[in-house]
């Protein structure tokens, strides 16, 4: 595996830990900063909000740089934002150093795809994107759990660690990073990249992403407060639900890829959006104790990573010759979802109450059951047997379900 392409996921890694880890640490955060734990949760709001409005433009506004230039600044900047985030003396900076950090990310990540393509031979540039993606998935099953292990007595510890990854990364890629051949092809502008969406079957697919993100992400942001009779409080405990999940996500995003080849797109939707409205109508009570909280931890991931993988390849399947740009249009959608999730779960804790705020995910992802159900009707998807055999395009970068 060459050191570059290792490089270059270990930054994914640093922004994949960095877009989440928070949901871990959103008590100690709260309790510092003097502020209640659903209004902590807006941090990841925030960071998801940024990289969602951010990303297009600045795709478009830096087109034209060096590839290494880019990179290197993107991840200075990332890297900056989280060493300010861990010195933050107050709440307001600290939603501040966020910002700038999912402007880093959203910079750093794309990139980063795109340039793991020319490092390789034509035939091994699916193996480089997913060397470069995995470094989301092994956050997601690592880099969290441990983030919240390394912060249970001082969040800022979680925000150093982040800073030192991107650092890490930064140095390598400064020394190895050289002599990156320039674009073939002038990339798109912000209009062309939006243009997509004035077509129904891509906006139908966009609201179904945002829906199930919404929905997935009200619950996994302040999963410490829905896991809190199983945990009693303890980092430690915490950290094993976490990582239990995490390993499922892996899991999900491996068993997805296959369903998705083998019974087409819109089964594993529909299935997928129903067994997780299952799951979170069932968490107040599996969330009282230990094995409840991890039943839900294995069950949950497995189904949501397995749409979070049907979900691009739908888009990439209604026009195979711009599917880069499709993918793109979900991974804003998904980074809105979650910056919506984080409201709505902060909504639904006031209102209904830290033990049953989960059923309000249950109806949203039955919402976005229902979306997929009306809209795949249409949007060029097959209903039932295997998904068009396009080359296959790799899923955008994406917060765990």
């Amino acid at each position: 595996m060459p050191v570059r392409l290792l490089l270059l996921a270990l930054g994914t890694f640093a922004v994949g830990t960095d877009s989440m880890v928070v949901a871990g640490i959103l008590s100690p955060v709260a309790a510092d900063l003097g502020v209640s734990v659903p209004t902590a949760g807006q941090l990841v709001t925030v960071f998801a909000l940024a990289y969602a409005l951010l990303a297009p433009p600045l795709a478009a506004l830096t087109a034209r740089l060096p590839r290494r230039r880019l990179l290197l600044g993107a991840l200075a900047v990332f890297t900056l934002a989280n060493a300010l985030s861990a010195v933050a003396p107050s709440f307001g900076l600290l939603l501040a150093t966020r910002v700038l950090a999912a402007a880093g990310a959203a910079l750093y990540t794309p990139n980063a795809n795109a340039v793991a393509t020319t490092l390789v031979a034509p035939e091994r540039r699916g193996r480089a994107l997913a060397t470069v993606l995995g470094g989301m998935t092994v956050a997601t099953a690592l880099g969290v759990p441990l983030g919240t292990w390394v912060g249970r007595s001082d969040w800022r510890l979680t925000m150093w660690l982040v800073t030192a990854l991107g650092l890490i990364a930064w140095a390598g890629l400064a020394a190895l990073l050289r002599d990156l051949p320039a674009p073939v092809t002038a990339p798109p502008g912000l209009r062309e990249r939006l243009a997509p969406l004035g077509k129904g079957p891509v906006l139908g697919a966009a609201l179904t992403t945002l829906v199930f993100f919404l929905a997935f992400q009200s619950v996994y942001i302040y999963l410490a407060t829905a896991v809190h009779g199983a945990t009693g409080g303890d980092a430690g405990r915490l950290s094993l639900v976490l990582l239990t999940a995490g390993v499922a996500s892996v899991a999900g995003s491996w068993l997805g890829g296959r369903l998705v080849d083998r019974v087409g797109v819109r089964p594993v939707l529909l299935i997928g959006s129903a067994v997780a409205a299952a799951m979170f109508a069932a968490l107040p009570w599996l969330g009282r104790s230990m094995p409840g909280a991890l039943v839900y931890a294995v069950v949950v991931p497995l189904a949501g990573w397995s749409v979070s993988v049907a979900l691009p390849h739908r888009l990439a399947s209604i026009d195979p010759a711009n599917a880069p740009l499709l993918i793109s249009l979900n991974s804003s959608a998904l980074y809105l979802g979650t910056a919506a999730g984080g409201a709505a779960g902060s909504a639904a804790i006031t209102v209904l109450g830290a033990d049953w705020f989960p059923l309000a995910a249950a109806v949203w992802a039955l919402a976005a059951c229902a979306t997929a159900a009306a809209t795949t009707r249409s949007a060029g998807v097959p209903a039932s047997g295997a998904a068009p055999r396009e080359p296959a395009p790799q899923p955008a970068p994406q917060p765990a379900p």
